[in-house]
């Protein structure tokens, strides 16, 4: 099944265009958006990172590497289009329009963090593993029935491919032909779980085939990859053609999250090879004719300026409550729940 889906690409790992058909669709705008929103997550998660080490923030899951996959697939939506990411998400989601304090404030334990800007129909990062399928299943069912030309992108890593949410997400989007794009990032590992431990199927674009879903698999890595199959596949949702399963070959450099330790389950040196997916951008833009000293220099510092103002404004904030945990979950509090509250209040008064 493997040779049935071959990797897409566009550019090879020196940026050297491989697709000649694609040359004509890269433009210099469109080129300089990709580095922009590249350059702009992967300094938002070092900074992330970095906030989390000092106490600033709490526990964050980086996504570094899977940057062209975030925003090849976000770049392709339209403005009322929606987006239900997991936790690794939020390059995709500051990509599509989300703000980037409240996106420091999510992982700072603020309510706030969870509100996306008005008129942006992006859900709340989906830490429970798959359930966000489902949720990108009947959003875009909606807008079928309405009668509107809205899709839905639902993000979701390797390890969702064995919760029977995402098969229901699937059989329902297929008997259906919802307008859903179910974009799986396959960045080798769910959480210490590697790939072949995951799943015996050597794809998951294979697993379509059960669900008469068209499917196809891209180098993650590669922007160009990613953006061009992902318009094919938002046209064809727009246009009546039911959904699309999209495997993203890519590879997560760093920890599951903050509180992880790879070098426990990680081979040393294991993905070493794989070139960085900014490189990439940028050997191909040097190649191209596209690098330019001036664009790339003021793009960093008006991005570092921009990610420095946010982190400012979220701590300006006053630390989030533990008690808001229990507040608007339950029209009326269990009691054990209450008894739990009551316990951490307690404390809290030194009583």
């Amino acid at each position: 099944m493997e040779n049935a889906y071959p990797l897409k690409q566009v550019i090879d790992d020196q940026g050297n265009l491989l697709d000649v058909t694609s040359k004509s669709l890269i433009q210099e705008e469109l080129v300089q958006k990709a580095y922009y929103h590249m350059y702009r997550i992967r300094t938002f998660d070092k900074k992330a990172k970095s906030l989390q080490r000092q106490g600033r923030i709490g526990t964050y899951p980086p996504f570094e590497g899977q940057e062209a996959a975030q925003v090849g697939s976000a770049l392709a939506l339209r403005e009322n289009d929606w987006l239900f990411p997991t936790y690794r998400d939020h390059g995709a989601m500051l990509t599509f329009g989300a703000d980037m304090t409240r996106t420091f404030l999510y992982w700072n334990g603020r309510l706030e963090g969870c509100v996306p800007p008005e008129g942006k129909h992006i859900f709340p990062a989906a830490v429970p593993i798959a359930t966000q399928l489902l949720h990108a299943v009947g959003a875009s069912w909606a807008e079928k029935r309405k009668g509107t030309q809205h899709i839905a992108i639902a993000y979701f890593g390797d390890g969702a491919t064995s919760e029977g949410d995402f098969h229901e997400g699937l059989n329902f989007a297929s008997v259906f032909q919802t307008p859903t794009i179910f974009f799986n990032q396959n960045n080798g590992y769910a959480i210490s779980v590697p790939f072949e431990r995951q799943m015996n199927s050597k794809t998951i674009a294979q697993k379509g085939v059960a669900y008469e879903i068209p499917s196809v698999r891209v180098d993650g890595n590669d922007f160009f990859a990613v953006y061009f199959e992902m318009q094919r596949a938002t046209e064809r949702a727009r246009n009546g053609g039911g959904p699309t399963l999209i495997e993203a070959v890519t590879w997560r450099t760093g920890a599951h999250t903050t509180a992880d330790d790879p070098t426990k389950y990680r081979p040393e040196g294991q993905g070493a090879e794989i070139v960085d997916p900014i490189v990439r951008l940028e050997r191909f833009m040097k190649n191209e004719g596209f690098w330019q000293d001036a664009y790339i220099q003021s793009t960093q510092a008006k991005i570092e300026e921009e990610i420095e103002e946010a982190v400012k404004a979220m701590e300006t904030y006053p630390k989030p409550k533990v008690e808001d945990l229990f507040d608007h979950v339950f029209a009326e509090l269990p009691s054990s729940l209450a008894t739990q509250r009551d316990s951490y209040l307690q404390l809290l008064r030194g009583e």
